[in-house]
């Protein structure tokens, strides 16, 4: 199929049951995001949001098709833009691992819609979202915060992390944040909201599907 075939079956889904559902969706993840998180500071550090925005993205993803899921997924980040106290660093740092997590998982399972792709795809987006979150922790995040808002001085982030690991140091400090924090506090994370997309999905499926049905025009 064409680039322009694809658009124009795109195009098609396009309907206001379409918007409809997309715009309940964002809401709800943006919600989610804004103000349905925690941290779990005896396990990880504090600056670490346990949250579970990604939830009406994937279900977005599963019944409306990848587009849809991404579109949650960005448009949740956006709304938030105006709100940010990272200096947008953290909008699009959530924004880059929320669509390596939903983006794999909704095209396996759109693909073939059955409960084994639906698990191959969550665990597949979770663990590409885990290493994607390594990856910029190590090279984007944690370099910019250390720079912006502790004007380069590492030790501060040492010590809010000293609590939970004793022997944390300036010069081990990436080996114990990526592997004791962000590698199982990801993996703990999505793996929650895979669990719950898995147990709510069908469920939710009768009216993630609905449609606006056209009225029958009576012949007078």
């Amino acid at each position: 199929m064409s680039a322009k075939d694809t658009l124009k079956e795109f195009g098609k889904k396009i309907t206001p049951a379409y918007i409809t559902k997309l715009a309940v969706l964002t809401g709800i993840a943006f919600i989610l995001y804004m103000f349905a998180k925690f941290s779990l500071p005896f396990m990880f550090p504090s600056f670490l949001d346990m949250q579970f925005s990604e939830l009406p993205a994937i279900l977005a993803g599963f019944s409306l098709g990848p587009v849809a899921g991404v579109l949650v997924i960005i448009l949740k980040c956006l709304l938030k833009f105006p709100f940010t106290s990272t200096a947008f660093v953290g909008e699009i740092t959530d924004m880059v691992l929320g669509i390596l997590y939903v983006l794999p998982a909704s095209i396996l399972y759109y693909r073939k819609k059955t409960r084994k792709n639906a698990v191959i795809g969550l665990i597949a987006g979770t663990a590409l979202s885990t290493l994607g979150a390594i990856v910029l922790n190590r090279f984007v995040s944690v370099p910019f915060y250390v720079e912006f808002f502790f004007h380069g001085n590492f030790e501060v982030i040492v010590n809010i992390c000293k609590p939970l690991y004793h022997a944390v140091t300036k010069q081990n400090f990436y080996f114990y944040y990526l592997l004791a924090a962000v590698l199982p506090f990801n993996i703990l994370r999505l793996t929650l909201v895979s669990f719950i997309t898995f147990l709510t999905y069908k469920s939710l499926s009768k009216a993630l599907h609905w449609e606006i049905k056209p009225r029958k025009v009576q012949e007078v």
